[in-house]
């Protein structure tokens, strides 16, 4: 058992990272995090070590991947992240409503800079999530520091007669007292220290602290000291902001915008991608989203049904947008990843609703532009506007979905294709010899010893088994 699991892990990198353990069908069981992914997986290869929830969980791993991350730091918070949006059925930390720390900008006159955990609404703009509570008190001091925000409730300020001490030691800026003229200005700098634009800001500040040097103003130029001091100490400790989170707040707002750019309403938009590998197992995927943000209820899986169209992915789309626009629901507009030729294939199935293209350009995540739905090109959306950001949400999810989908059949087809010729193993016992081994291939190297102990499998099953394989 433990030789099969070793097969699965003999290529994990020495790397920080997450890794994700999967079953014969493509379903998520179990995500964890790891300082040193080979050294990680290797505490899997003796079951009796684990958990009773990890053991049983460990027969049923089928496939395991792995995401590399640059530090132990962001591999703990992109399991968080992991953890959140696809709950897999063994995590057991992290399901109880607990979450990473994180900061928020209340949307008040003045907006507050305070901590924060729960459930995220639009009355804040939340940045995070933070790996520790030291690493959000970090954060929040730079703030301070350089923006002058203030930390202090409503209540708190609106019954203050005098500025406390914080602005006594310029650390805020005391609105609660002192006529604020560039509070805006203040905040706006403070969203691009905590969404990772620090360096542009620390080139400013050496440039003032040259400037007040030069005039022999020290205690201005000591000040921008101790500001670039603590903007590097911060973004050292990788300050960033979850877009994923700014960009669900901002659904409604975004949807808006992007109908005043197209000059169209938008109540259901389908977003279409496709998946194959060397023109086997071809499939596409279509989810939707409106004001709301993703609507599942529309989402569809297809797979392809002109096997001659497999592999090549114009034609592929032709049939998938086809038979969306025909049995799917109602769309007010069709977004399609790919470029020119998918948009005109688009175009023309389905003429009467308008078609908005995403192209990669050059550099995926990077350089994308559109193709709008009078066939004009546009160049001009800015890579940092929630917008941009929406619309790449929007493309990233199609992938994803039809990724998984992609995975889930081919795995099932591995499964079916060598199992099903094997005469007297149907449905049931492929489903007790997956739960039991975990893979095909551990069915493929168990003896006799080991196909007998599977439950309910019986002796002579067992020995079709073992002869087909040996």
């Amino acid at each position: 058992m433990n030789i099969q699991f070793s097969d699965l892990i003999e290529n994990a990198p020495r790397s920080p990272g997450v890794y994700k353990m999967y079953d014969a069908d493509g379903m998520l069981l179990y995500v964890g995090k790891a300082k040193n992914l080979h050294a990680r997986l290797k505490q899997y290869l003796d079951i009796s070590k684990l958990e009773l929830h990890k053991q049983v969980m460990r027969t049923l791993v089928a496939r395991v991947d792995w995401e590399i991350v640059p530090t132990e730091t962001d591999a703990l918070v992109r399991e968080q992240e992991l953890i959140k949006t696809q709950k897999p059925k063994y995590n057991i930390m992290l399901t109880d409503g607990k979450m990473y720390p994180m900061i928020a900008l209340t949307s008040a006159k003045y907006p507050r800079l305070m901590k924060f955990r729960g459930k995220i609404t639009q009355r804040r703009d939340v940045f995070g999530p933070y790996p520790s509570v030291s690493a959000l008190n970090d954060a929040i001091k730079t703030i301070q520091k350089v923006c002058g925000l203030r930390t202090c409730t409503d209540t708190f300020m609106n019954n203050r007669t005098r500025p406390c001490l914080l602005y006594q030691i310029g650390r805020c800026s005391g609105p609660c007292t002192i006529k604020q003229n560039d509070y805006n200005e203040r905040v706006a700098l403070a969203r691009r220290i905590l969404t990772g634009d620090s360096e542009p800001i620390i080139n400013d500040l050496q440039k003032q602290m040259q400037k007040y040097s030069a005039n022999m103003d020290f205690e201005n130029a000591a000040i921008c000291r101790d500001k670039i001091a603590a903007l590097t100490n911060t973004s050292n400790r990788g300050i960033r902001r979850n877009r994923a989170h700014s960009t669900i707040l901002d659904w409604n707002k975004n949807v808006i915008a992007f109908e005043k750019l197209l000059g169209l309403k938008i109540e259901l938009a389908g977003v279409f991608d496709n998946s194959h590998l060397f023109s086997t197992n071809p499939v596409g995927a279509m989810i939707t989203f409106g004001h709301n943000g993703f609507e599942k209820s529309g989402y569809r899986h297809f797979k392809l049904n002109d096997k001659k169209r497999a592999g090549n992915d114009i034609a592929m789309m032709e049939e998938f947008v086809s038979r969306a626009v025909e049995h799917g629901p109602k769309l007010n507009l069709i977004i399609v990843d790919g470029g020119r030729a998918q948009w005109n294939i688009a175009h023309k199935v389905a003429p009467n609703i308008p078609i908005f293209g995403v192209t990669k350009g050059e550099v995926r995540n990077g350089d994308e532009h559109f193709i709008l739905p009078d066939g004009s090109e546009y160049h001009d959306l800015p890579k940092d506007s929630s917008l941009f950001l929406m619309l790449r949400a929007v493309r990233d999810e199609a992938h994803r979905f039809v990724i998984t989908y992609h995975r889930t059949t081919r795995a099932k087809k591995m499964t079916a294709s060598v199992l099903d010729e094997i005469d007297g193993i149907g449905p049931k016992r492929k489903h007790l010899l997956l739960t039991h081994f975990g893979s095909v291939r551990a069915i493929m190297d168990a003896d006799m010893t080991a196909l007998l102990r599977v439950p309910e499998l019986g002796e002579v099953a067992a020995k079709k088994i073992y002869d087909y394989f040996h």
